[in-house]
């Protein structure tokens, strides 16, 4: 045994533990460039245009290739996949590194529209990593213990939405933005070093992985087909839709709800309150694990997250609405990571990357929508109606109050019913109540041993292009 064997880790909860810490490290690092180069964009220019666009370009690669890189993954070796995007997101941070010396060296004068590209491109890295992580997780964690391995990977999301913005302040002021970009390099360095220490095994193969075999679009189609022959599938993708929507609406308006009657350092203690919350969620769901039945704590927690939204809506309180946006990301880690258990559980291993990839695009194109209703449903319809003399202020603005932010008080009410009337559907219907009962579970109880070759056929090396 060579001593490169003897040193690779193939124990599967060593390997998930190590793989989760590595992308951990990788998130927290994008997360510093993400925050330094939107800050950067805003500040230079004093444009909400231009610095949502810089999301957009984050955002949009994601969604057109997802079912691309879901069927990709299917094909390759799955670490090599995630290897692939830590490699690919170093070289786009790189990218902006070189772009900033450049610009500082004279050499030319750095626009806002010059970071569209590196950020896209990064996106498209970066369509690889959750759905390669995800597909990996079914073979190398029990089925008895997804909920909890999913837990982890909300709190990795949840750490690095608290820590990466207070991180990147402090360094901005300090280094710069060329030091904040040196700390994302070395992230990814520690994450492809993690991954090379590890081995995946590979997943079994079934007979509706192996459907459309050998041709891309076919194999892409197969990751839908799967789905839509399932009407169970189907229930809890669009109880997941619902679900986001009203997450999304939720984080996007608390901020204005907040500045409506405070201060935005104010709104910096509520933010990081409420991150606690979130945290506190992943490690509680990763240490209990969740229900024999997932769905009954996805519905319990979802339901307790919509009574929590009438707290934020009475009289304006800074601890009344401290404590409920941290309670009601407490809830989200539950919902999220047990739906994503119950879809692990379903899919065949070999298939899991592209039923995946499906699902995320179609969730994904969710955040968008909940952005482009969100300032209309304010300023427009709610907050109009909510001023004195408004259509809503003689019956809700008796029990709200009127003035700035009653609006979307009256709109985190709506979404409070929203979010009960989603759980009283789901449960109300009989293949998203009985999924756990009609469809089997397509994974076996042990994950598949790991082989010593791992390198699949149709694997690309580190760093080969996705094409």
């Amino acid at each position: 045994m060579s001593l490169a064997q003897r040193l690779t880790i193939t124990q599967p909860m060593r390997v998930f533990w190590i793989t989760w810490f590595g992308q951990l490290i990788s998130i927290l690092g994008s997360g510093l460039t993400s925050f330094g180069v939107g800050a950067k964009v805003f500040l230079d220019t004093r444009s909400t245009t231009q610095f949502a666009l810089l999301s957009f370009f984050a955002l949009a690669p994601m969604v057109v290739l997802s079912p691309i890189a879901g069927t990709l993954i299917d094909r390759w070796d799955r670490r090599r996949a995630m290897l692939l995007a830590d490699l690919g997101n170093g070289f786009t941070t790189l990218l902006i590194f070189s772009m900033l010396l450049a610009s500082e060296r004279g050499l030319f004068k750095l626009e806002p529209w010059h970071f569209y590209l590196p950020v896209a491109l990064g996106a498209c890295f970066g369509a690889f990593r959750w759905p390669a992580f995800f597909a990996t997780v079914t073979l190398i964690v029990p089925k008895q213990h997804l909920g909890r391995a999913n837990a982890m990977a909300e709190v990795a999301s949840g750490a690095s939405q608290i820590l990466s913005p207070i991180i990147a302040g402090a360094l901005i002021d300090s280094v710069g933005l060329k030091g904040v970009l040196t700390v994302d390099v070395c992230s990814f360095f520690i994450a492809v070093t993690t991954l090379l220490m590890v081995r995946f095994p590979r997943p079994t193969a079934s007979a509706e992985g192996q459907q459309g075999k050998g041709s891309l679009l076919a194999e892409m189609k197969q990751g839908w087909a799967f789905i839509s022959a399932r009407k169970g599938l189907l229930s809890l993708m669009a109880f997941t839709g619902v679900a986001v929507l009203c997450m999304d609406l939720v984080v996007l308006l608390i901020t204005p709800l907040v500045l409506a009657f405070t201060d935005i350092s104010t709104l910096g203690r509520i933010a990081s309150i409420a991150g606690v919350g979130a945290l506190l969620g992943g490690i509680g769901m990763g240490v209990w694990g969740g229900p024999k039945n997932p769905l009954h704590g996805i519905l319990g927690f979802h339901a307790f997250s919509g009574v929590v939204l009438f707290m934020a809506a009475p009289a304006p309180s800074v601890p009344l609405v401290a404590t409920a946006a941290a309670l009601y990301l407490f809830t989200m880690p539950p919902v999220m990571a047990g739906i994503q258990s119950i879809w692990q559980r379903k899919i065949p291993a070999d298939l899991q990357g592209r039923a995946a990839a499906v699902k995320r695009m179609i969730i994904l194109c969710v955040s968008p929508f909940a952005a482009l209703i969100a300032g209309p449903l304010a300023d427009d319809i709610f907050e109009p109606a909510m001023r004195e003399g408004g259509a809503l202020a003689s019956t809700m603005g008796r029990l709200l109050g009127v003035g700035p932010g009653r609006g979307i008080a009256v709109i985190f009410i709506v979404l409070g019913l929203l979010t009960l009337t989603n759980v009283a559907a789901g449960w109300l219907n009989p293949r998203l109540r009985n999924l756990d009962k009609e469809l089997p579970d397509a994974l076996p109880d042990t994950p598949p041993a790991t082989s010593d070759d791992t390198a699949a056929p149709n694997a690309p090396t580190a760093g080969a292009s996705a094409s």
